[in-house]
C-alpha cells in the first residue's frame, strides 16, 4: 500500500503569522511554489495559496503589506503520513482540496498536492481527487 509518506514533498516552505502578503508572494516566486504553510512555532495555523492572494486580496485592492494570515485558510485539514494514497485522494475530493499537509503525530512533515498524486502515485488517485475538486460547490 502506497502511503502519503511515500509521495509527499518534505521540503516545506513556511512562514510565521506576521508575514505580509508581499513576503509570502516573494517566497512563492523564489521557491516556484503555489502555497506557503503558516506556522506558529511548531503548530500549523494556516495555509495560503497563490490563488488566495489573488482572489481574496489583490482582486479587492487590498494592501500587499497586509498580514497573510488575514487571507489564509485556517483550521487546515491534515492527514497522517501513514494514510493510504487512496484514502487521501478521497478526502481531498470530498473536501475539494488541492493541497494536503501531512503530519506525523502533531508535527507537519510534508505536503501532498494534486501533482504529487498524478506523478508519484498509481491507481487513479489523481483522477479521483480531481473529480471531487472539480465539482461545483453549492
Amino acid at each position: 500500500m502506497t502511503t502519503l509518506r511515500d509521495i509527499m514533498t518534505t521540503d516545506l516552505t513556511t512562514t510565521d503569522p506576521r508575514a505580509t502578503l508581499k513576503e509570502v508572494a516573494t517566497l512563492m516566486r523564489e521557491q516556484d511554489i503555489g502555497n506557503v504553510l503558516i506556522m506558529d512555532g511548531d503548530t500549523l495555523s494556516g495555509i495560503i495559496t497563490d490563488r488566495d492572494i489573488v482572489i481574496r486580496a489583490v482582486a479587492y485592492g487590498h494592501d500587499l503589506g497586509s498580514a497573510a494570515t488575514d487571507y489564509a485558510t485556517g483550521s487546515v485539514f491534515t492527514m497522517d503520513a501513514g494514510t493510504s494514497v487512496q484514502d487521501a485522494a478521497k478526502a481531498m475530493a470530498d473536501r475539494q482540496l488541492r493541497r494536503l499537509p501531512v503530519t506525523d503525530g502533531a508535527k507537519v512533515v510534508g505536503i501532498v498536492s494534486l501533482a504529487d498524486l498524478a506523478t508519484r502515485a498509481s491507481g487513479g488517485a489523481d483522477e479521483q481527487a480531481l473529480q471531487g475538486i472539480s465539482q461545483p460547490t453549492i
